[in-house]
């Protein structure tokens, strides 16, 4: 058990852009993906899918965030289309978790987009603890229409986050910690 303690107090993300490969093998992957499905899940409704980006499909959506970006902004420099052509070209594997929160009439839907979290948190670990480097990231992509419209996302989908795992040699430095002293209290009663 100390070996899980020790991961989770060291446990760092690594910058996509640090990421190479080899990724994880289809055997590490299907593990993952099972690890990422034993979450707290109210109900048992897995209110949340996985889209896989490996190999010539990370190029192809990739192609598809740069159309998006000119759509959006027509103005958009050469340059920045480029950046986003290769946006998951930064990583051997992406993994979208999409988050699929429906009403319900016992598991409210804030319980669903926990339980979606949690998916994604499942991932960091364990991408961690297989040895690779791994980051989860919500940037514009995240939060787009057309993005949406491109992964065939249900109207009640949204994305939770894309994990990019692969191999590195950085060793990313600590950062700053809240202060738990600011952020504990201890209920004493009324």
């Amino acid at each position: 058990m100390s070996d899980i303690i020790e991961l989770l107090l060291k446990r760092r993300s690594i910058v996509a852009a640090n990421l190479k490969a080899p990724g994880p093998n289809q055997k590490q992957l299907d593990t993952l993906l099972r690890i990422a499905a034993r979450v707290p899940d109210h109900g048992k409704l897995a209110p949340w899918r996985f889209i896989i980006f490996q190999g010539e499909a990370r190029a192809k959506f990739g192609q598809i965030l740069a159309e998006i970006t000119l759509e959006n902004d027509p103005d958009a420099s050469e340059e920045k289309c480029s950046l986003e052509a290769q946006r998951f070209l930064r990583a051997p594997l992406v993994i979208a978790v999409i988050s699929a929160s429906e009403e319900h009439p016992k598991i409210p839907q804030w319980e669903q987009l926990l339980s979606a979290g949690a998916v994604c948190q499942n991932l960091v670990v364990a991408s961690t603890a297989m040895g690779f480097g791994v980051q989860w990231i919500t940037e514009w992509y995240a939060f787009d229409e057309g993005v949406n419209g491109a992964l065939n996302l249900d109207k009640h989908e949204k994305i939770a986050g894309f994990i990019y795992i692969g191999s590195s040699d950085v060793i990313p430095e600590e950062r700053r910690r809240p202060d738990l002293d600011q952020l504990v209290t201890h209920w004493q009663g009324a």
